[in-house]
């Protein structure tokens, strides 16, 4: 009887030493993408006070900074800031786009070798100038 249950024990370590990567990378993916849509959300909210910005009449450093400031937990050297039409072709009445791109760094080394180096975030933000 003794010897029965010793096996089961080891049966049972077996499984988990089967499962326990799949289990670590699907939690370890949860997480990233977590992060991941946090920035993407963070880019959409600094995409939309930008444009508001412009449309309100502000040019288009100030909007690149105010990009920039909106992002604060992201890293700024990899945000990506257009806009169309330039400010010196820009009237009243005109639709103005900004597009915001974003390398995102993943966190986990894994997870690079399965999506790529460069997965990029992109938000686009399309308002009327007042």
């Amino acid at each position: 009887m003794n010897l029965k249950l010793k096996d089961e024990k080891a049966q049972s370590m077996v499984e988990f030493a089967i499962i326990f990567p799949i289990l670590l990378l699907i939690l370890v993916g949860i997480i990233e993408f977590g992060f991941m849509f946090s920035g993407y959300l963070t880019l959409s909210n600094a995409s939309r006070e930008a444009a508001r910005s412009i449309s309100l009449g502000a040019g288009d450093v100030a909007a690149v900074q105010k990009v920039k400031d909106s992002a604060a937990n992201l890293d700024k050297t990899h945000i990506v800031v257009t806009i169309n039409p330039v400010e010196a072709i820009r009237k009243q009445g005109d639709l103005v786009t900004l597009t915001i791109t974003y390398d995102y760094d993943f966190l986990t080394p894994f997870m690079e070798k399965i999506f790529g180096n460069n997965f990029i975030l992109k938000t686009e933000t399309t308002m009327r100038v007042e």
